[in-house]
């Protein structure tokens, strides 16, 4: 039986692109498939007949109250390979969104965007807590986008879930759509040595100097193993991808060189984490 995606989430959030990317990885995606028929379409296109062995619906955000949730109820039922994709995105991108390409929002009776931006948000909230997995693209741009989607459906592999590091400074914003946001600022801050605040925590001496400090190498050695619990629990429940995110006050030292350490045990337990470095280069 083939695996099935379905692509849903908030208007102007990027569905059309997700979907576009997945077509390019070789995926078969049928958009705009109205949701009376879309079962039996699944039936067909996921069947032992089926010529296709990754299948994705992307479907548009219910504004009909809750077309949507029952859709998915049946899909849950008739697919067990079945994985859900909520596209999100925060109200100010959403209203830039718009005003740039100078449509309209599609929910009807709104008096204006970021009403109907708000309006939308609350019926599809049902949708977003039944997803498998929350992509935020507030702060994506189509490459950015083109990059996750590869990340998580690129390859078919024997790897049973994927993995993210993520490291970032406080100072910018935490991230919006990682699984595990842990805060480095207990650690002795390279900044403030003076030989060490121009390097990165990509470099040999930051590295040693924050990871060589005892509460850095017994706060890892704890993680890791709450990671040993989590891991087999989060694949046999079928998660197909967790990010995970260290952050310090500038996104510079602290949280990129704990980021890589955790990132080489992960490899170590046979994964193969992509790594990001948000804040680096601020």
């Amino acid at each position: 039986m083939s695996d099935l995606l379905v692509i849903t989430g908030l208007s102007g959030a990027g569905r059309s692109e997700f979907a576009s990317d997945l077509e390019d990885l070789g995926w078969f995606v049928i958009d705009r498939l109205p949701p009376d028929i879309l079962t039996k379409v699944a039936d067909l296109a996921c069947g032992p007949e089926s010529p296709w062995d990754r299948v994705a619906f992307a479907l548009k955000a219910d504004t009909s109250g809750g077309d949507t949730m029952r859709v998915l109820g049946e899909l849950r039922e008739a697919f067990q390979r079945l994985r859900v994709v909520y596209l999100d995105c925060s109200t100010d991108v959403l209203v830039k969104r718009y005003k740039d390409s100078r449509r309209p929002h599609p929910l009807p009776g709104a008096s204006g965007i970021e009403e109907a931006i708000h309006a939308e948000r609350l019926l599809m909230e049902p949708v977003r807590a039944e997803a498998d997995l929350v992509v935020d693209t507030s702060e994506l741009n189509v490459h950015d986008l083109r990059d996750r989607v590869a990340g998580l459906y690129g390859d078919v592999d024997d790897r049973p879930m994927r993995t993210s590091v993520t490291s970032f400074g406080f100072r910018h914003g935490a991230p919006r759509d990682v699984d595990l946001v842990l805060d480095c600022r207990f650690l002795p801050n390279p900044h403030w040595v003076d030989e060490l605040r121009p390097l990165s925590g990509l470099d040999a001496p930051v590295r040693n100097y924050v990871i060589g400090q005892d509460l850095a190498l017994a706060f890892l050695d704890q993680l890791d193993e709450l990671l040993g619990l989590l891991l087999p629990a989060y694949i046999d429940e079928g998660k197909a991808y967790l990010s995970i995110a260290f952050g310090c006050t500038g996104g510079r030292h602290r949280s990129v060189a704990v980021a890589e350490e955790l990132a080489a045990r992960l490899r170590s337990r046979g994964f193969d984490p992509a790594v990001k470095h948000r804040d680096l280069d601020r």
